[in-house]
């Protein structure tokens, strides 16, 4: 498909020329702003995120913006934009400008962040077989990220995060994750005595991973709601935790005793998907 004929599978494409256009306030500055928060939305970027924005996604986007010479290819995804949402196209000079950095992927959205859910209502909501990664100091994006698209392939019900972990939709976390984080449900709210208390109202069997763990992960098999629980890279979780919960391990060859934390999850979170396709 040529550039004309991918501009009219578009309603009303929009075109920018002026990196100053208001219309583009939201993205400007974006490598900046993201670290301080941006008024209620997020930014996501890159064809496979923005099919999950206008898919699978609960959230709403409010505006697109592509860059002129990516729009070859994207009318399937374009098809998929809601009629009230404009679609911006301008050059790549202005892209960069108005971004703050090279836009290399050429494809970007604002979207509008939901009402955060407070802790009970968020697993009061989960089902009676839920499995629920917990993240517990994980400032990392990229882990985060990983995290989440892990918990997409292997069907965890949510993810909850304690206050000290890093945001989801950080433009990183969502690009990491190919747009896990605008599908699977999350939580963030308080510290680790909060949380272990409202998983405890609610009937979570706590596993606690970490390379002292007592159980081999692949013993686990937990019929019920299960909550697993992360730790940073290098501190883990509080050894407290540890001793207080069931802890699990992932056995691994002599000499090396760790697995970085999204690749940790992955194993759990497969082993508990299996044992319920089994089941």
């Amino acid at each position: 498909m040529h550039q004309r004929e991918a501009l009219s599978a578009v309603s009303h494409p929009i075109r920018i020329d002026d990196p100053a256009d208001e219309r583009l306030a939201a993205y400007r500055d974006i490598r900046e702003r993201d670290l301080v928060g941006r008024e209620g939305r997020f930014v996501a970027e890159g064809k496979v995120v923005l099919n999950v924005l206008f898919g699978h996604s609960a959230f709403q986007a409010e505006s697109v913006l592509i860059l002129e010479s990516r729009l070859d290819g994207l009318s399937d995804l374009l098809g998929r934009v809601p009629d009230h949402v404009p679609v911006y196209v301008a050059g790549k000079p202005v892209l960069d400008a108005v971004a703050g950095y090279h836009v290399h992927r050429g494809v970007l959205a604002i979207g509008r962040r939901r009402t955060q859910p407070d802790l009970d209502g968020f697993l009061s909501a989960l089902p009676a077989r839920a499995v629920l990664p917990v993240l517990i100091g994980i400032s990392n994006h990229d882990n985060v990220g990983a995290i989440f698209r892990n918990a997409a392939a292997f069907e965890a019900n949510g993810i909850l995060l304690d206050e000290t972990s890093c945001d989801p939709l950080y433009r990183k976390s969502i690009r990491v994750s190919v747009g896990a984080a605008l599908k699977v449900p999350f939580a963030r709210s308080g510290n680790v005595e909060g949380i272990l208390a409202a998983l405890d109202r609610h009937r979570f069997e706590c596993l606690a991973l970490s390379p002292r763990g007592r159980t081999d992960a692949t013993a686990l098999d937990c019929p019920g709601r299960t909550a697993i629980l992360l730790g940073s890279e290098g501190h883990g979780l509080p050894d407290h935790v540890i001793e207080r919960l069931r802890s699990v391990r992932i056995d691994m060859s002599a000499g090396f005793d760790s697995l970085n934390v999204a690749a940790a999850s992955a194993i759990v979170l497969h082993q508990l998907w299996t044992h319920r396709q089994r089941a």
